[in-house]
């Protein structure tokens, strides 16, 4: 029954991927897009590529730091490998197991940590992404020149510290065992979200987007935020439709803001491709107290 579920799930997930993915290539021009790629800066996507990287680098530290609060000591090289895995199997491979379903089975079975526990901190580890992502979104709101949000950008101000405090009462109440850490990694999803919003920035130049920047960098977040709900296929599909109406929205080209969502994509397919290695070369999960074990 669980397998059924499971290729139901997925089925529906290709389903849906496919309808947004169809939808959009109706509403935008497939050639001026094509036009807009073939003429991007190389040199840009490479920095692109460099702080996505980078922002990869930092998640994986801010992940290990809540398996060492659960007596995973496991190093970070160690941590990294199973990270890149983590990535491969969520975009590639998301009707086998997910990255993080992986992540905990394979924790869960070489070290003695309650199942619940090893969830939380990979929930944990997501929210504070999105806490994060919310927060530099209200932040980049407020420097919009944008007729309608005038009357509210107190509010978006006001939204950032109680987001803050919003987090932290959950994590007290509900996970106190990470509260050692709390200001550590919600420092650590600050520079996760600056480099990826950074990789961002190196793109619109690599397209020659010179004005309205603040307002991509918020079409991006909201898209990042909306890629996470687990509707389509490692968020084929819905970071583009976010793009596509976020620029209808914002009056920006909608075939440009596209092709820099197909751009961030192929960054993170590229990065992510990379942990096929580990797919078919087992990790050996090293601990800094435990003997090393194979995967």
């Amino acid at each position: 029954m669980a397998k059924l579920n499971k290729k139901v799930t997925t089925g529906l997930k290709v389903l849906i991927s496919a309808i947004l993915i169809y939808f959009i290539l109706t509403k935008i021009n497939v050639d001026e897009i094509k036009d807009i790629l073939l003429k991007s800066n190389p040199l840009y996507l490479f920095g692109a590529m460099v702080f996505f990287i980078i922002s990869k680098v930092i998640a994986a530290v801010r992940l290990n730091l809540y398996f060492h609060q659960l007596n995973l000591f496991l190093t970070h090289k160690s941590n990294f490998q199973l990270y890149l895995l983590g990535m491969f199997y969520n975009l590639f491979l998301p009707g086998g197991i997910g990255g993080d379903a992986y992540k905990g089975y394979i924790l869960k079975k070489n070290f003695k940590v309650p199942t619940k526990k090893i969830v939380s901190v990979l929930v944990l580890d997501r929210l504070g992404g999105l806490l994060l992502l919310f927060i530099y979104a209200c932040a980049l709101l407020v420097f919009l020149d944008l007729e309608i949000l005038n009357d509210y950008q107190w509010l978006f101000i006001l939204a950032i510290p109680m987001s803050v405090v919003i987090f932290w009462l959950l994590n007290k109440k509900l996970f106190s065992y990470v509260i050692p850490i709390f200001w550590k990694t919600t420092l650590l999803s600050a520079f996760v979200q600056l480099a990826q919003l950074i990789s961002i920035w190196f793109i619109l130049f690599a397209l020659n987007i010179e004005i309205n920047q603040i307002s991509y960098l918020i079409i991006f977040l909201v898209s990042s935020i909306v890629a996470v709900v687990p509707l389509t296929l490692g968020g084929i599909g819905s970071r583009e439709v976010t793009f596509f109406y976020g620029a209808k929205l914002l009056g920006l080209d909608q075939n440009v803001s596209v092709g820099v969502s197909v751009l961030f994509f192929l960054i993170t397919a590229i990065i992510s491709l990379v942990g096929v290695f580990y797919h078919f070369k087992k990790i050996k999960l090293e601990s800094n107290k435990t003997s090393i074990t194979k995967i």
